[in-house]
Order: structure tokens, then sequence, then C-alpha cells
């Protein structure tokens, strides 16, 4: 898997999140941070990485969830470490 397919399976989950800001959607890079430039609560984060986990068919392990930045790239890292160790 390539960096620019899990950034665009980012895209497809953040699509299916109502609180999601429409304009974030469209400009979204590795450096989009969900809570700051999407507008999304922090609390939020759970949803996205639970709903990547689906679409990419990968379960993250508990640390690496709790570790995990805002940023979106921080969310790529984690989807191609966990490919990767699979």
């Amino acid at each position: 898997m390539t960096r620019e397919e899990a950034l665009a399976g980012i895209v497809e989950v953040l699509k299916t999140i109502k609180m999601a800001n429409p304009k974030g959607l469209k400009n979204i890079t590795e450096e989009s941070d969900f809570i700051a430039d999407l507008g999304l609560p922090s609390t939020e984060l759970i949803n996205i990485v639970a709903k990547a986990e689906d679409q990419f068919d990968l379960e993250f392990d508990d640390d690496d969830i709790d570790d995990l930045g805002s940023k979106v790239k921080d969310t790529v890292d984690l989807i191609l470490k966990t490919a990767e160790a699979n």
C-alpha cells in the first residue's frame, strides 16, 4: 500500500463523518489536522481510527492508537505500519 492509497482511504472515511467541515475535505493533505483544519472534536478521532480499521481491514495496536497525533499523516503512518506488519 502506498501513502497515496492510505490518504485516499482516509478521505473516504472522513466523507462518512458528519461533523467534518466540508470545506476542509476538499484539500486534505498529510499535513491537515483533524481538529484544527476539519473542525472535529478530539473524541471523534477514535471513530476515525475505527472506520480506518474497517476501510483497510486492519487492527491497530491499542498503544499506537493512544499515541496517535491529530494530523492526517499520523494516521497514514499508522495504517502503513500496521499493514506492513501484517
